[in-house]
């Protein structure tokens, strides 16, 4: 196993959350990230690179052993599973909740519901869990739409603010889970890189650790 370390990187909101805590943990790209349109990057570690890919890859990729630690949205390990992953910190940022959304006011029927999410994983062992038979639909975006159009009663999506769901005319009901953001790992990689990795974690965690004490002195 070569000892260099890739670490997969989400893209979007989550990768501009990231960086600064790679930073504060000694990892920095050797190049801006948004005026490139490579896929892997050499750092200032000789022995680090790192590659941006969708949010939804990255377990797959940490899983598979491609990349040997990732940075990705709970909502994601949650939809994907956690076989061969080790999660062992929270980076405490791009947090939202996952819940279950419909139209305001009106109470959905208790035995069954059509449901449309892209969280098909997590909406089927939710609705089991409440002993409600569910009809989930796939959809990839705008899932707003399907209450609006009669194609389900009910969505399971990610909510920040709420403002596109009152737009909508809808409101959020059940809380499904917390979401922030998580450095996985891939298994075989902790034991057998183990003196390089440990150490990562370490610096990462003071990083989350110190910002988390600025943004509540802040507060304060």
């Amino acid at each position: 196993m070569s000892k260099q370390l890739i670490l997969a990187l989400s893209k979007g909101r989550i990768l501009d959350e990231t960086l600064p805590l790679l930073a504060d943990a000694g990892i920095t790209p050797a190049e801006d990230l948004g005026k490139s349109r490579k896929l892997l990057f050499d750092t200032n570690l000789a022995d680090v690179k790192l590659v941006v890919i969708r949010a939804t890859d990255v377990p797959t990729y940490v899983q598979l052993g491609a990349a040997d630690l990732g940075v990705a949205g709970k909502d994601v390990l949650l939809e994907h599973g956690a076989e061969g992953l080790y999660e062992p910190l929270d980076l405490d940022i791009a947090r939202c909740r996952l819940m279950t959304a419909g139209i305001t006011g009106q109470a959905p029927g208790r035995a069954r519901r059509r449901v449309a999410t892209k969280f098909v994983n997590v909406a089927r062992r939710y609705y089991a869990e409440q002993g409600i038979q569910a009809e989930v639909i796939k959809l990839y975006g705008a899932m707003e739409l399907a209450p609006l159009m009669n194609l389900a009663d009910e969505i399971v999506d990610i909510v920040d603010t709420g403002n596109t769901l009152r737009a909508n005319g809808m409101e959020p009901r059940e809380l499904i889970a917390n979401i922030s953001t998580r450095l996985v790992v891939n298994k075989a990689s902790m034991t057998m890189k183990h003196a390089r990795i440990k150490p990562l974690l370490a610096r990462l965690d003071e990083a989350v650790r110190k910002r988390a004490a600025s943004h509540e002195g802040a507060s304060n």
